[in-house]
C-alpha cells in the first residue's frame, strides 16, 4: 500500500522534520518558558502542532463485528430484566472498544439494539440528536414523529429527525420486534448541543391519517401537486423494504455498479434529492453472486447492517466475516472491499453514516487503493 497515490499530496514526505512543520528542540530556557505559559492557562503552540494536526486522518475508533446469533439472545432477555416504562427505551447500545467513553459504535455515531413486545409503548419525547432505525425482525411495529403514524415492516428504514416529538411500539395484535437505532447524540454532544424533552402529556395524539407520509410521498417520481411539506428533514419517514430492494433488482439490470460498492443506492428526501435528515445519510447496496469489490477509504464512519445473505469484508487488511442480521463498522480513513461469498445470492448491506456533516463542512476526501489490482492484502 505505500505506492498508493495521496488523494491530498503525492509522494509527499511525511516526516515532521522539515519547513513547515514543528521541529523545535526544546533546552532548559524553554521550559522555563512553558511554565510561564501554563501559569496564566496558555501553551506553545508548537508543542502540539504536529499531534493536533496530522498528515492525515486518524481514526479513533476501530472496526468491529456485531454478531446477531450471540446479540439476539441478550436483546431478549432485557424484556425479563426492564419495562419501556422504567428504561425510557429498552436498548441494548453497541460499543467499540475504542470509544466507550462517549458511548459511541463508531466515530461519532451512537447504535443499538431495542426490542418491544406486542402492546408495549414507549414515551414520546424529543432531542436535539438525530435518529434512524432499520426493522431486524417482528410484525406489527409502528413509530409516531411528530403525529404521523407509520406501520413497520421487516427491513424497512424509517426516520426520527432532531427536534420531533416519536415514539414507538408494538400493536397488541403484533410479534415481538426488534429494531437499529442510530444516532448521532456523540457529535451532538461533543459540540455541546444537545437537548432532551419528554411529551408533556407522556404520549402523543395522532390527528392525521395513519400512514399518510408514505402514502404521500412513498411513490417513486411522483410528487403530490400540493406539497406544502416545510421542513429541513424529509416528508417519507418511512422507506419500504419491498420497493427499495426492487430498485437496487432494477438498477443492477442496467448498471456495472460502483467498483467499490457494487449496486448501491442512496435514501433521498423525494421533496430535494438531498439526504433524509441533515447529519446523517442512509445507504442500500446490492452485492451480485461471488461479486468482488475493490478498496478504498474516505474520511466519515459507516456502520452496516447486512439486511440480506453473507459474505465478508476487509478492513484496513483485517477479514470481518458476516451474515444477515450482522452489524459492522467502517471508521474513517480506513480501506475497505465487501465480498458475497454466495455464488447464487445476491448479498444487500444497508448502511448508515455522518457523511451529510462530513460533506456539508467541505472535510470528504476519497481515496482508491491501487496495489494489488486495487484489493488488500489480509493480515495474518
Amino acid at each position: 500500500m505505500n505506492n498508493v497515490k495521496d488523494s491530498v499530496g503525492s509522494n509527499q514526505n511525511r516526516s515532521d522534520d522539515q519547513l513547515g512543520r514543528s521541529r523545535v528542540k526544546d533546552n532548559q530556557v524553554l521550559e522555563d518558558y512553558y511554565s510561564e505559559l501554563e501559569g496564566v492557562h496558555t501553551g506553545a503552540f508548537w508543542k502540539v502542532a504536529n499531534a493536533i494536526e496530522p498528515w492525515e486522518p486518524k481514526a479513533l475508533s476501530e472496526p468491529v463485528v456485531w454478531r446477531n446469533e450471540a446479540l439476539r439472545k441478550l436483546v431478549l432477555k432485557s424484556l425479563d430484566l426492564v419495562s419501556p416504562e422504567d428504561a425510557g427505551r429498552r436498548v441494548v447500545y453497541l460499543k467499540n472498544p475504542k470509544r466507550t467513553d462517549v458511548s459511541a459504535a463508531c466515530g461519532w455515531l451512537f447504535s443499538g439494539l431495542q426490542v418491544m413486545q406486542p402492546g408495549e409503548r414507549a414515551g414520546a419525547h424529543k432531542h436535539a440528536a438525530s435518529a434512524l432505525r432499520f426493522i431486524m425482525e417482528g410484525k406489527g411495529a409502528y413509530t409516531i414523529v411528530d403525529g404521523h403514524k407509520i406501520d413497520l415492516g421487516a427491513r424497512d428504514f424509517v426516520i426520527t429527525p432532531n427536534g420531533t416529538w416519536h415514539e414507538h411500539g408494538v400493536s397488541e395484535d403484533g410479534e415481538t420486534s426488534i429494531w437499529q437505532d442510530g444516532l448521532d447524540i456523540p457529535l451532538t454532544n461533543v459540540l455541546e448541543s444537545n437537548f432532551y424533552a419528554v411529551h408533556p402529556e407522556g404520549y402523543q395524539t395522532v390527528t392525521l391519517p395513519e400512514n399518510d407520509s408514505p402514502l404521500t410521498y412513498g411513490a417513486p417520481g411522483l410528487r403530490p401537486e400540493l406539497d406544502k411539506w416545510d421542513k429541513p428533514y424529509s416528508p417519507l419517514m418511512k422507506y419500504s423494504w419491498d420497493q427499495s430492494y426492487e430498485a437496487l433488482l432494477n438498477y443492477s439490470k442496467v448498471t456495472d455498479g460502483s467498483p467499490y460498492d457494487g449496486v448501491i443506492m442512496r435514501y433521498v428526501n423525494p421533496q430535494t434529492g438531498g439526504d433524509p435528515m441533515l447529519t446523517m445519510g442512509a445507504s442500500l447496496q446490492l452485492l451480485r453472486p461471488s461479486e468482488h469489490t475493490k478498496a478504498h477509504r474516505h474520511t466519515g464512519n459507516i456502520i452496516y447492517q447486512v439486511a440480506k445473505g453473507s459474505g465478508y469484508s476487509i478492513i484496513n487488511g483485517q477479514r470481518f466475516d458476516w451474515k444477515e442480521k450482522d452489524i459492522f463498522c467502517v471508521p474513517t480513513w480506513m480501506w475497505h472491499e465487501h465480498v458475497n461469498t454466495s455464488s447464487s445470492e445476491d448479498a444487500c448491506l444497508f448502511s448508515f453514516n455522518d457523511l451529510p456533516t462530513i460533506k456539508k463542512l467541505g472535510f470528504y476526501v476519497e481515496q482508491a487503493l491501487v496495489d494489488n489490482n486495487g484489493h488488500q492484502l489480509i493480515q495474518a
